[in-house]
């Protein structure tokens, strides 16, 4: 039987999920550089031939560590869910002889290489700079038209993001976005292999969206993300995953499986996807390219990664389209033909809709909530308003444990401040809208009233 090493961290798709789906191809070696979620660990365990988890003086290298402990096991390919481990196993792999992301990972990791490259393609997106100290973003500033947005190159989830209305607000910015990013390190959500990740920025124009000229229906994201593979050097697209608003800044609260946009303009999405991920020069990853839909057909490429969508996006397509990727990805390293979509699958594909909703202490206008609550995942089983067709669940490794208080929203922490995930079912997309509209607005009325004495925002 082949044998795969499984690198996790954090972020991607739930790794329980995950390990199950690479178990049934493989046996699977687990490096675990995150701690596994509450109740997966058990799992893990009766899944997995080995488990190892590294402590930190083991990890002066990371690339050592995941090559020795590959050829130690006998790996037939080693593979991460993880954006904060994508680079190192792309690297890994390439010394190794393996199938992997190979030498371009980074450019689809940093934000400053992944723009440039764009940049010389010709490919639409908002203007930027690269900026690496408070003098250089001021300077950006002078060149660019407000409002900007600063980000951390290596960020994941709308961490450290931070709006710019005016030249006076740089300052106050560039010290947040550090803060953020030296409190999301302390919480396992940072590069794990590139020294120095954590000082790298880029400020960029923030372009206008439009959504009602790309949907029928009122409730959707002025954005939607190409969900994909790279097989040997060529892009297939699977399929287009629609959002709800974003809270400010830019903070995904909902991803919907699939995109209820038309046959016609999904195509044109499609295809500035593949251009945004062909210019890149991948081998064999997982995409997830993030695409901003504007007035009269515009597009802008906002940002593209080696692996896999995070939250559920990986278990709504399984559920609305079938397909396993995990798995299928898995056949893929391990030097099988895998029967990847020939064109992207589209609404008329999709048996059903899926959703995700972060839990965040944000009401649906962007208002914060006006007292704590305790996350109570029964509470919202019992009486969240869904429609009598929908089926929610709330995903239990991706959620606070119950009684815990519901953290504050911070708009610069984006995601590290979520308190819950819940998945939804439904017949059509825009039941998922219509139902997590709802549920935003039900939130801070259904789960019990915190004692704040004492509580921590």
């Amino acid at each position: 039987m082949s044998k795969v090493l499984y690198v996790h961290a954090k972020g991607g798709p739930p790794v329980g999920h995950a390990l199950a789906r690479v178990a049934a191809k493989a046996a699977v070696h687990l490096l675990a550089l995150s701690e596994l979620p509450a109740g997966v660990a058990d799992d893990a365990e009766k899944l997995c031939d080995s488990v190892l988890a590294p402590s930190d003086a083991d990890r002066r290298d990371l690339v050592e560590l995941i090559t020795d402990h590959a050829r130690e096991v006998g790996a037939d390919a080693v593979l991460t869910f993880s954006e904060y481990a994508v680079v190192a196993v792309a690297e890994a792999c390439r010394l190794l002889g393996l199938k992997g992301a190979g030498p371009a990972a980074a450019l689809a990791r940093d934000k400053r290489l992944m723009r440039a490259t764009w940049d010389r393609h010709g490919i639409a997106q908002p203007r930027s700079h690269a900026v690496t100290s408070l003098s250089e973003l001021e300077g950006a500033a002078a060149e660019l038209s407000f409002p900007l947005l600063l980000k951390a190159a290596w960020s994941a989830g709308s961490t450290a993001h931070q709006i710019i209305e005016r030249p006076q607000d740089a300052r106050h910015a560039w010290r947040r976005s550090h803060e953020v990013m030296a409190e999301s390190a302390q919480l396992g959500f940072a590069e794990l292999h590139v020294r120095g990740a954590s000082e790298d920025f880029i400020v960029e124009e923030i372009v206008t969206g439009c959504a009602e000229e790309w949907f029928d229906d009122l409730g959707w994201g002025d954005y939607v993300s190409v969900e994909g593979v790279v097989v040997d050097g060529v892009f297939r697209p699977v399929c287009l995953s629609g959002r709800m608003p974003t809270v400010a800044p830019f903070t995904e609260r909902a991803g919907i499986t699939p995109a209820a946009v038309a046959s016609e303009a999904q195509h044109r999405v499609e295809e500035l996807a593949r251009r945004a991920v062909d210019a890149l020069g991948l081998e064999n990853c997982g995409t997830h390219t993030e695409i901003k839909l504007g007035a009269d057909g515009r597009m802008w490429v906002i940002e593209t990664a080696a692996r896999f969508g995070g939250a559920m996006t990986v278990p709504q397509i399984e559920e609305v389209f079938g397909l396993d990727l995990v798995g299928m990805f898995t056949d893929q390293l391990l030097g099988g033909s895998p029967s990847w979509p020939a064109q992207a699958l589209t609404l008329a594909d999709a048996k059903g809709a899926a959703g995700s909703l972060v839990v965040l202490a944000v009401n649906g206008d962007g208002t914060p909530w006006s007292d704590r609550r305790l996350w109570d995942s029964a509470a919202v089983l019992r009486t969240a308003p869904v429609s009598a067709g929908s089926t929610l669940s709330v995903v239990g490794e991706s959620s606070l444990p119950d009684g815990s208080p519901v953290p504050v929203y911070d708009p610069a922490a984006g995601a590290n401040t979520m308190a819950g995930l819940c998945l939804l079912s439904a017949d059509r997309p825009q039941d998922i809208v219509r139902d997590f509209t709802a549920l935003v607005h039900a939130l801070p009325h259904l789960l019990p009233a915190a004692d704040t004495e004492g509580v921590r925002a």
